[in-house]
């Protein structure tokens, strides 16, 4: 059943809200009462009244138009190139999708008087710091292509904050994981694909480089934060707790109780030796804290996998 939907309701616009965070983030909004407009290249088949699905490229102006209306509240602008590999192949189209469309939906806020954009940044914007604690006060200094346009975004969404008073939001986001990523190619899915296939997988060097995992709920929930609050600048959205890409075989190993092997090869140039990151401030402007473990999100995501993929492997 439905959730209840009146003209009182904010009307929200999430770009790839058929994405693996686009759906919970559109979910979760429902739960809230929101009126919801899907933007996304895939077909939407909506069972909701209070959903409305737009199907189509961002960069087709009648798309982006039917999407944001009079009367809109905010835009969560999750839609992009988010492979930094692809980033690099295709540097122009990354720019096109991930800096033109992101200009064009706040011009189209300006004009409709949209009063929240919230963006999916990246951590990537302040470039390789080594072992270094990232913060939100780290120079940008990008060194990809995907890095650089999210840099973009920001300084974009800064700019109409201040002309338009605008309440601009950037999260940065570390590496996120959890349940309906079985599609995507990152480690975390490759290593509970290696459960369930009794398979294992293969570690860039020694294994020692350091990443920050949060869990999907916690970044859902930080979107949310960052719309209730009107936060204009950024924040970042992370664990706050790095672990071993050892030690997060480790942990997958103790949640499925398979022995994943472990084949290590040469790491790839430009492979970062940590991702270190403080979300203490974001505590204090937008009210994040995460809430899940690294084992209990990983155990969520297990059963996400027993529940959904083991037919694809058996």
């Amino acid at each position: 059943m439905s959730s209840p939907t009146n003209s009182g309701s904010p009307h929200v616009v999430v770009t790839g809200g058929c994405g693996f965070i686009g759906r919970a983030v559109v979910a979760a909004f429902r739960r809230r009462g929101a009126r919801v407009t899907i933007v996304d290249r895939e077909p939407v088949t909506v069972a909701d009244e209070g959903v409305v699905a737009v199907q189509g490229d961002l960069a087709d102006p009648e798309v982006r138009e039917r999407a944001v209306v009079p009367g809109t509240d905010g835009i969560v602008h999750l839609a992009a190139i988010t492979s930094v590999l692809r980033s690099v192949e295709m540097p122009s189209r990354t720019y096109s999708e991930n800096v033109a469309n992101t200009h064009e939906l706040l011009e189209l806020a300006r004009m409709h008087g949209v009063r929240r954009f919230v963006l999916a940044s990246t951590n990537a914007v302040v470039g390789d710091v080594g072992t270094a604690t990232i913060t939100e006060d780290m120079p940008l200094r990008p060194l990809t292509p995907y890095g650089a346009t999210k840099a973009a975004c920001e300084m974009l969404m800064s700019g109409y904050a201040g002309a338009y008073d605008m309440a601009t939001c950037a999260l940065r986001f570390t590496n996120v994981y959890g349940p309906g990523m079985s599609h995507k190619d990152s480690f975390v899915p490759r290593l509970m694909r290696a459960a369930l296939t009794g398979g294992g997988v293969k570690v860039y060097g020694d294994g020692g480089q350091r990443r920050d995992l949060v869990f999907l709920d916690d970044v859902v929930r930080a979107i949310e934060l960052a719309w209730d609050s009107g936060h204009v600048g950024r924040a970042v959205v992370g664990a706050g707790h790095s672990v071993s890409v050892l030690e997060l075989i480790d942990t997958v190993r103790e949640v499925t109780g398979c022995p994943i092997p472990v084949e290590h090869v040469p790491a790839p140039g430009g492979e970062m030796p940590a991702v270190v990151v403080d979300v203490s401030r974001s505590a204090d402007t937008i009210g994040y804290r995460p809430s899940y473990s690294l084992r209990d999100g990983l155990a969520a995501t297990w059963q996400y996998f027993l529940d959904h993929d083991r037919q694809k492997v058996f």
